[in-house]
């Protein structure tokens, strides 16, 4: 070892010294119950919105699958393929398009509008 890094030994060593003698041993504190259950609270409120967020991401996909699957049955049983069925069948969370609206529209009649 050289001189200079000697001298950085003695410093380092001081150093670590003079902050074990500072901390103390124990921790003289005190944590009330209201303090500690809110503690508790807040920590498994985030644990469960990460989890929740987790769950959601991971089943999402297989939400949308079924949802596709179940479309594409009740296409097939029906036995027509217009293009707003096929557009259901293929991506059953899209939009809806004036076809599926003027169609839906169609099916439920309403009653007159007065002004």
């Amino acid at each position: 070892m050289t001189r200079l890094t000697k001298r950085y030994d003695k410093f380092l060593l001081t150093g670590v010294l003079a902050v074990g003698a500072i901390l103390p041993l124990t921790a003289e504190a005190y944590v009330g119950p209201g303090a500690g259950l809110s503690l508790l609270t807040a920590l498994w409120g985030i644990i469960a919105a990460v989890g929740m967020a987790l769950f959601f991401v991971i089943m999402w996909p297989i939400r949308r699958m079924r949802r596709r699957r179940k479309a594409e049955a009740a296409a097939a049983s029906a036995g027509e393929s217009s293009t707003a069925q096929a557009r259901t069948a293929q991506d059953p969370e899209s939009p809806p398009t004036t076809t599926r609206v003027e169609q839906t529209q169609r099916e439920t009649p309403q009653a007159d509008q007065r002004s």
